[in-house]
């Protein structure tokens, strides 16, 4: 979601954003998306939001600032059991205030980091960890899939009156990285210390986000001397836009080079899956035969090559000649209907062309049930099954949102001691809504950080991984871009990986355990 620079131009670029950097002269980011926009300034040096430097305390004592302001940090010890092992570690609960280039305060961005005990920072990981949204908090990876504590996605866990009790996680990630989860402004506890509306303009647009959340990597790193360190960077869903923009960002105007990037069920590019596109009928027709065939027994993505194969070709000619051939129409439509096991009668209506929400609702439609978006292997009741509207939300979603914003709250202020005022904001649809996508003929893309980050740096690696029953950011859609990578970034450095499950693939054992096993060989 390429352009090419002569070498000497980058490295001179390169090298005076370096010694920016190092000054610490970031500028805010700009409202309009622009590759070359700025971050807010942090606080600066070390030593968190009271060693800001003195223009930057001078204005974190406004009023409003204050008013407005996070708690200090809280850092714990904290040990889990695990089947073979003990890990003990720091766990910190606190925030990172932002700056504009006058020096006044705009927001604290929270985290939680965890930092195992007896690491030699110098060689020991670090990874960085949001999600997307945008407006979502980080809450689903650290507590669905990375963290040391894990709250159950599936089973009885994925029922809001389920119990937001965390357990141990055998399957975290502590064992050979360090962790930081970040919460963008307006997620979790993160929040404005301005009443400013341009403020919100900035940090509420793809660069301006992704370069705030770069900023408080550099920061936090500074922070805690793990500038040495090798530096990873994970993003899930929306985090596909904003990953590989903040990892050009920490390239080119943080002064920090990450060795990897990996990106779970993510969206990398909105111009060729909405509108009327027809690759958005490409990229999810695997997923939506997955679907069908899962309900008659387990499906892997070896499964699928019949209608991979299809979709790449047969299936994207007749699409192309549109419905102006009959013949072609009706063949496409009748081959989708015996894939995806949706009436024939409804698929010719449709011209074998499904959205996302028409398949959700023909599915199981004779039952009166829906199937997931984040997980279309899910289904529940149609609240109107007669309605000529959609009237229904998300069965693979929704339910989750009850027991992991209490799971939330209940670790960062009982077990990490850290009370902030104010709503923890698991899914913040304020955010959502005043996000600027960008204007005109370009709508939000990653594509073209991606393919600049892998080209600066031969040694940078990438991950994707996805869930073969995703409607939201369906699997086959990453492979087509992959496949457009040139060979510099060919398959030694970029990995496809999809495994049973939805959005949230993590939520099954064994599609977390495989996943946890290609990032620890990504990182060792």
């Amino acid at each position: 979601m390429a352009n090419s620079f002569a070498t000497r131009c980058a490295a001179a670029l390169l090298v005076a954003c370096l010694a920016t950097a190092a000054r610490g002269d970031d500028e805010t980011p700009q409202p309009s998306p622009s590759p070359s926009a700025q971050a807010p300034s942090g606080q600066k040096g070390r030593g968190g939001r009271g060693e800001a430097g003195s223009g930057a305390n001078a204005a974190a004592s406004t009023p409003a600032a204050e008013q407005h302001r996070l708690p200090p940090d809280s850092t714990t010890k904290q040990s889990v059991a695990l089947p073979g092992r003990t890990l003990a570690f720091s766990a910190t609960a606190g925030s990172i205030r932002v700056f504009d280039d006058k020096g006044e305060p705009l927001a604290d961005i929270a985290y939680t980091s965890y930092q195992l005990d007896g690491g030699e920072k110098a060689n020991r990981p670090v990874t960085f960890l949001f999600n997307g949204g945008p407006g979502s908090a980080s809450a689903w990876l650290q507590f669905g899939n990375v963290g040391p504590w894990r709250l159950p996605f599936d089973g009885d866990g994925a029922v809001s009156s389920a119990s937001p009790e965390l357990q141990s996680n055998v399957d975290t990630w502590l064992d050979f990285t360090d962790l930081v989860f970040i919460d963008p402004v307006g997620t979790g506890y993160s929040r404005f210390v301005t009443t400013s509306e341009d403020a919100r303009k900035r940090f509420f647009t793809v660069d301006g986000d992704a370069n705030s959340v770069a900023l408080v990597i550099r920061r936090w790193l500074e922070k805690y001397d793990r500038l040495t360190s090798p530096k990873y960077v994970v993003g899930e869903s929306y985090g596909g836009i904003r990953g590989p923009k903040v990892v050009r960002n920490l390239q080119m105007q943080q002064g920090v080079g990450p060795r990897g990037l990996i990106l779970i069920s993510p969206v990398l590019d909105f111009r060729e899956y909405t509108g009327s596109s027809l690759l958005q009928y490409v990229a999810s027709l695997p997923t939506m035969t997955a679907v069908a065939r899962q309900a008659k027994g387990p499906v892997t993505r070896e499964d699928l090559a019949d209608v991979e194969r299809y979709a790449q070709s047969d299936f994207l000619l007749d699409l192309v000649k549109g419905q102006a051939d009959a013949e072609a129409t009706t063949r496409l439509a009748d081959r989708v209907a015996s894939l995806t096991g949706i009436d024939q009668a409804v698929s010719r209506r449709l011209a074998g062309r499904f959205d996302i929400g028409e398949f959700r609702r023909e599915f199981d439609r004779k039952n009166g049930k829906v199937t997931g978006r984040y997980d279309a292997s899910v289904e529940g009741f149609d609240p109107y099954p007669d309605s000529s509207y959609f009237h229904f939300n998300d069965p693979s979603g929704d339910p989750l949102m009850a027991p992991l914003t209490s799971a939330a709250v209940d670790l960062t202020t009982r077990k990490l001691n850290w009370r902030p005022d104010g709503s923890y904001h698991l899914l913040s649809e304020s955010v959502n809504k005043a996000w600027e996508f960008g204007h005109g003929i370009s709508p939000a893309e990653s594509v073209t950080q991606l393919r600049q980050m892998l080209a600066l740096d031969p040694k940078l690696k990438l991950l994707i991984g996805h869930g073969l029953f995703d409607l939201a950011t369906p699997y086959f859609a990453s492979k087509i871009i992959l496949d457009q990578l040139p060979a510099f970034a060919g398959p030694s450095r970029t990995r496809l990986v999809v495994y049973p499950g939805g959005h949230m693939f993590y939520s099954r054992d064994g599609s977390r355990q495989a996943f946890r096993k290609e990032a620890e060989a990504l990182m060792r």
